[in-house]
């Protein structure tokens, strides 16, 4: 059996080494139009800014490795220009010599991954402005940051690589500017998580600029449609990647609703000898059933090995995927798995939301702390999803939180997870318990939470509100909701004799639990309609700082 596969980085070759593994006698050759192979794309952020010194650590895998390891060829610097898979042949360019040959196959493996998008902007071929999306690219920036020395730079699009990049540059001393047309950085979290990292940026000196639009790049700026000039004497463009699926449109394959390569579990697209695996490819969520796109590299991996097991006759199938995910920002960990709120409520889902500000360990030993906010349905109680952006820990808890609804976990279950315990690594109580517990409360326990939006929405609407301040006379001197009255935890039993029991009530701390503590007491006094404040005056104070700076 002749297996070809296209493509090798992550897919191409995890496919390639589980069919040798499965099948010694087949005849395996792997065709790649770039020069380097099996490499870490994630890591090029890292050696742009330094912190990784040598490129090759980044491929430590090379030709010579896969023919003598595995017995596989890897042809470098070839192109596969075209298929035809009626007579299953494929046309060949050496780009190193311009010649071309043709291939035969009996089963294909289609791993042509991503490309960047490059928006329509006057100036965005210039030297001075990069995408980053292969190794190339890393060279190329690279080797211009050492021979220029730019003083400014901006970035368009704020998604992972835009903000990865965002901290390489920053670290190299580069006065930076972040551009996102949306509103938002980082789009696929919920704004009132992004909060944080809008902050945490400009907290660096970085300027953000959401909601802009890029018209021109010149030699030394960037012009905004707005009419507002950056100054940039290097730019790169992150404005997202596509499947990369023409081979596959060209030889009649289906095309998936995503705009990536329609796949069986066994990676089987619509023709039977052709199997198609990592960025190029649609998957579906775990969580939903429903067809996904994400081009992660852990994704990358998983589907190439099941490909190359589907296609030598082995019982591997593609389980699905939450999208986990994780990055840095300085000092910042921030990750999501499963559904946003945005996310489950387009899909009909009535969310519970929670926001859980815990440290990573106990009291007095030290360490940072994180927000969790995690998103569950109403009806069954089901966990849908979680991002968490923290100083510490924060790996730790997005993995829990992944492998709960991988099995579909409700938010019950959380609370009695026995997860490992000494004061080194976590509290007694975990930040995931917590989790548990203020969720299940809000579900089944009669401990009704309300968001910092609903909040506000609720303000505007009128109506009398009571919004009880539980914390001590310092903290509400500081910085306390509007309208907010201050009534100490320790006070609020003879207190709340004033207060009007049928009225909405809001009661808060600086992170949720003495908040809670004082809805527990409300609602023993009788008060009908008791919610306590999400992720406290904390969380309040950084979603109103944000809106207020949009105003």
């Amino acid at each position: 059996m002749r297996v070809v596969v296209i493509g090798a980085v992550a897919a191409g070759t995890s496919a390639a080494a589980k069919a040798r593994r499965n099948d010694e006698q087949a005849d395996i050759v792997v065709y790649e139009k770039g020069h380097f192979i099996s490499y870490s794309g994630c890591g090029m952020p890292y050696y742009i800014s330094g912190e990784v010194e040598k490129a090759e650590a980044l491929y430590p895998r090379d030709v010579s490795f896969f023919k003598d390891k595995y017995n596989v060829d890897i042809l470098t610097e070839h192109e596969v220009t075209s298929l035809n898979t009626t007579d299953k042949t494929l046309a060949v360019t050496n780009l190193k010599t311009g010649q071309t040959f043709t291939d035969g196959y009996d089963k294909l493996v289609i791993a042509t991954g991503a490309f960047a998008v490059a928006p329509p902007i006057k100036g965005i071929k210039q030297g001075w402005v990069f995408a980053l999306r292969d190794m190339g690219d890393m060279v190329d920036i690279s080797a211009f940051v050492q021979a220029n020395k730019p003083k400014t730079a901006a970035i368009i699009g704020s998604g992972f690589v835009g903000l990865e990049m965002a901290e390489s540059l920053r670290k190299l001393g580069i006065s930076l500017t972040v551009i996102e047309k949306l509103p938002q950085v980082m789009p696929v979290m919920d704004s009132d998580m992004v909060v944080h990292i809008k902050r945490r940026l400009e907290e660096e000196g970085i300027a953000v600029y959401t909601g802009a639009t890029v018209g021109e790049i010149t030699s030394q700026q960037v012009l905004l449609n707005d009419g507002r000039k950056i100054s940039a004497e290097l730019v790169l463009v992150s404005a997202g990647i596509k499947p990369n699926v023409s081979l596959a449109k060209e030889a009649g394959l289906e095309i998936g609703e995503t705009g990536a390569i329609k796949v069986g579990r066994d990676m089987r697209t619509s023709n039977p000898d052709i199997f198609a695996c990592g960025d190029c490819a649609e998957m579906f969520s775990s969580l939903t059933g429903k067809p996904v796109w994400y081009p992660l590299g852990t994704t990358a991996n998983k589907t190439g090995r099941v490909a190359g097991d589907a296609l030598t006759g082995g019982p591997l199938r593609f389980r699905g995927i939450l999208g986990t995910s994780i990055m840095r920002l300085f000092d910042l960990s921030i990750a999501q798995t499963g559904l946003t709120q945005r996310e489950a409520r387009e899909m009909g889902y009535q969310t519970v939301v929670s926001h859980v500000t815990k440290p990573a360990r106990t009291n007095y030993m030290p360490g940072g702390e994180m927000t969790i906010k995690a998103v569950a349905d109403k009806e069954s109680g089901q966990l849908l999803g979680a991002q968490i952006v923290g100083t510490d820990g924060v790996d730790k808890r997005i993995d829990v939180l992944a492998t709960a609804l991988s099995f579909r976990a409700k938010v019950e279950d959380l609370e009695h997870l026995d997860l490992a315990y000494a004061p080194p690594f976590s509290a007694t109580r975990d930040p995931v318990h917590y989790v548990g517990m203020v969720l299940s409360g809000a579900l089944g326990g009669g401990r009704e939470l309300i968001t910092a939006e609903e909040l506000e929405s609720a303000q505007k609407a009128g109506g009398k509100i009571n919004i009880i301040d539980a914390r001590k006379p310092e903290s509400f001197a500081r910085s306390h909701v509007k309208d907010a009255a201050n009534i100490p935890h320790e006070k609020l039993r003879e207190a709340c004799e004033t207060l009007d029991k049928d009225a909405l009530t809001i009661t808060y701390c600086n992170s949720g639990t003495t908040g809670n503590a004082a809805q527990n007491i409300l609602l023993g006094k009788g008060f009908k309609r008791v919610y306590n404040l999400s992720g406290g005056e904390r969380q309040y104070q950084a979603v109103q700082g944000e809106e207020m700076q949009e105003q």
